[in-house]
């Protein structure tokens, strides 16, 4: 066997190939070593504080939003301690096994768990924290907290819960918090930039004066920092603070507190009598400077079901109720006020003298106007009658002649300066405005001429005419004011926490009726009188509509008003309305004041499908006015006693059955 022998030539054939691969280890180390030398020397304090700052988490502790009080000081709106179970998603490596684990204890279906952080996950990303569960009780906690250690990614947070006492009562005015959504932070942090920052899981106002007022009652949250392991669970470490004193921990500062012209008790007295009359509808009470004494909207909700985080049959209950529960009937929804509207109507006639306090006009059952037979709600009709008259009976043959003598556009004029057809300018958001057409209107919306028969209709409020309870309450307070026109508000006071006054509202006269307004047009006191002293009449007079309204020793001003949700023919128009299947029946209105000649509050209700106004809003108007002189003017109700008349509450049961407003 031959010896190998090396050859040098073939040897030096290599030595350029060995000089590039030394050359590729020498640049390979070199890249290192100046990465290294970068990171270690540049970037080495950063990276060493961010390294850091991996192992301490921030807490956010939302700050308790500001208290709501009512005009004495009762609470409305509140907070509460409580505690919520939150997942981390970026911390959990099973999350199937941790829903199996949670979701017995806080009363959840797993794969309903599951379901929720996945979701979160798409919509939010894998860094936001879902709650799961708030408000949680005390065995709840415990339980968790002995599982924690066990399920990275869980955690067991202190918190603050909205509380509303009165429950559904008030739920619309006062609103509802939750959580914001992804596509509102954009919004929020644009409408409150350099004052506000949201984030997510920050909890916002979404409607009511809880949204409104965001700005105010927010506060500002605080931060806690504590140090975690590599699966976010909090750990102990002897290792000072890194972050420095600039980002040391903070307390969180409340929101300020809100003082509202609510009354408590006025609003306890209307809920209570939509709840025992069984009403659907809307009721506001008013001083006649334009003060909010209580608000009603039923059906309504439970806005702690919203704190909590209402459950899936909850919200469905409440999104497929016919009645819609979560509108506020009382500026969101606008109806035809029916012979409610006979008022304005009065005002307009009297103040253009095409009648005087003692002009008699006579008013049969029926009036034929073209081809149509208009009716009244008395079969009979009424006779002979004046204005008085025709206010307290409700006459509609009588305000038919007066919308032919007017048309439309004086009647335009007059109503809509008493704010028919325009929003009030109440703090809430979302406030329909109603209408109050004109020819005008008429030809550039529908594209048709008036019509000379449609007069008629809207002379009793019906046809294309709409306004909401708090439009009419405001109106009708113009009439108990002789004139004046005031804005309605809610909010009185705004108290930072040394209980300094930062924003209060003073009463707004917008303007005055028995001036010259832009339209041409003025009232004079005295037509304002003769007007007032009708409506008196409707409550207090021997025929009128509303005599089961009374309050012994309190003298009540106001109007009924019927207003029809559907057609009928001749045959069916004198049928009996509680007979009807409930959505063919009329909505009822009452509107009032009192005392008549000196007024302290103003009331407007309605009852959806009530069939009559005395009947179906009368009780509501009752109810309130009864318990605001209880609390305000004792010796008026004492003064009645002592007559030996009784103050008992009017039945429901319609007077009526043929709507005032056909």
């Amino acid at each position: 066997m031959a010896d190998y022998v090396s050859n040098p030539d073939e040897s030096k054939e290599y030595l350029p190939r060995y000089k590039l691969f030394y050359i590729l280890l020498a640049a390979t180390f070199s890249i290192f070593f100046m990465r290294l030398w970068y990171l270690q020397i540049i970037e080495g304090e950063e990276l060493r504080t961010f390294s850091e700052k991996n192992r301490v988490k921030q807490n956010k502790i939302l700050a308790p939003r500001g208290l709501m009080v009512d005009r004495d000081g009762k609470t409305l709106v509140e907070n509460h301690p409580g505690f919520e179970a939150i997942l981390s998603p970026q911390y959990i490596t099973n999350l199937d096994g941790v829903a199996q684990a949670i979701g017995p204890i806080l009363g959840q279906e797993p794969e309903k768990i599951v379901q929720r952080v996945q979701r979160s996950r798409r919509q939010n990303g894998p860094f936001a924290q879902v709650r799961i569960k708030d408000n949680l009780i005390k065995d709840e906690v415990f339980r968790l907290k002995r599982i924690r250690l066990d399920y990275p990614g869980l955690e067991i947070k202190e918190t603050v819960v909205r509380h509303f006492p009165m429950g559904y009562n008030g739920a619309q005015i006062l609103g509802y918090v939750s959580e914001i959504s992804k596509r509102q932070i954009p919004i929020y942090n644009e409408k409150y930039k350099g004052d506000l920052t949201f984030d997510q899981g920050d909890i916002i106002g979404k409607t009511g004066l809880e949204e409104v007022l965001e700005k105010h009652i927010r506060g500002k949250d605080g931060v806690q920092l504590i140090q975690v392991d590599a699966f976010g669970r909090e750990t102990q470490s002897n290792t000072k603070n890194i972050y420095g004193e600039e980002l040391s921990d903070r307390e969180p500062t409340p929101g300020y507190n809100v003082v509202l012209t609510l009354d408590k008790d006025v609003q306890e007295a209307a809920w209570n009598s939509f709840e025992s009359h069984k009403r659907i509808g809307a009721l506001v009470a008013m001083k006649p400077n334009g003060e909010i004494l209580a608000w009603v909207s039923a059906p309504s909700f439970d806005p702690n079901q919203f704190s909590q985080g209402p459950s899936q049959t909850y919200w469905n209950q409440l999104i497929n109720d016919p009645f819609k529960p979560l509108r506020n009937k009382v500026i969101q929804d606008h109806y035809s006020p029916g012979s409610t509207f006979k008022a304005f109507i009065a005002l307009a006639s009297l103040q253009e003298k095409e009648i005087n306090p003692t002009t008699i006009i006579n008013c049969p059952g029926a009036f034929a106007f073209g081809r149509r037979l208009y009716h009244d709600h008395l079969k009979g009709g009424h006779g002979n009658i004046t204005v008085y008259e025709a206010l307290e009976r409700s006459s509609n043959v009588f305000f038919y002649k007066m919308g032919i003598a007017l048309g439309i556009d004086r009647m335009f004029n007059y109503v809509s300066t008493f704010g028919i057809g325009t929003r009030s300018g109440i703090e809430l958001p979302r406030e329909a405005p109603g209408l109050m057409p004109s020819a005008q209107w008429k030809k550039q919306a529908i594209g048709e001429e008036w019509q000379a028969g449609e007069n008629l209709s809207v002379a009793i409020g019906q046809g294309f005419v709409t306004a909401t309870p708090m439009q009419m309450a405001v109106a009708y307070s113009a009439i108990a004011n002789k004139g004046k026109v005031y804005r309605p508000f809610i909010v009185k006071k705004i108290i930072d926490h040394d209980g300094k006054v930062v924003k209060e509202n003073q009463e707004l006269l917008l303007r005055d009726l028995t001036q010259k307004q832009a339209s041409g047009i003025s009232i004079s006191p005295e037509t304002f009188d003769v007007v007032r002293e009708g409506l008196r009449r409707v409550v207090q007079g021997e025929r009128g509509t509303a005599k089961r309204v009374q309050i012994p020793g309190v003298e009540i001003a106001g109007k009924t008003g019927t207003s029809q949700v559907m057609g009928f023919s001749a045959d069916q128009i004198y049928a009996k309305c509680d007979s009807r299947p409930v959505h063919q029946r009329h909505h009822g209105w009452f509107i009032g004041w009192a005392p008549a000649d000196k007024p302290e509050i103003v009331v407007a209700a309605l009852g959806e499908h009530s069939c009559s106004g005395s009947g179906g809003a009368g009780p509501l108007v009752h109810d309130t006015m009864l318990a605001y002189f209880q609390k305000y003017r004792p010796d008026l109700i004492e003064a009645g006693k002592k007559s030996g008349k009784k103050t008992a509450a009017p039945t429901a049961q319609p007077q009526q059955e043929v709507p005032e407003g056909e």
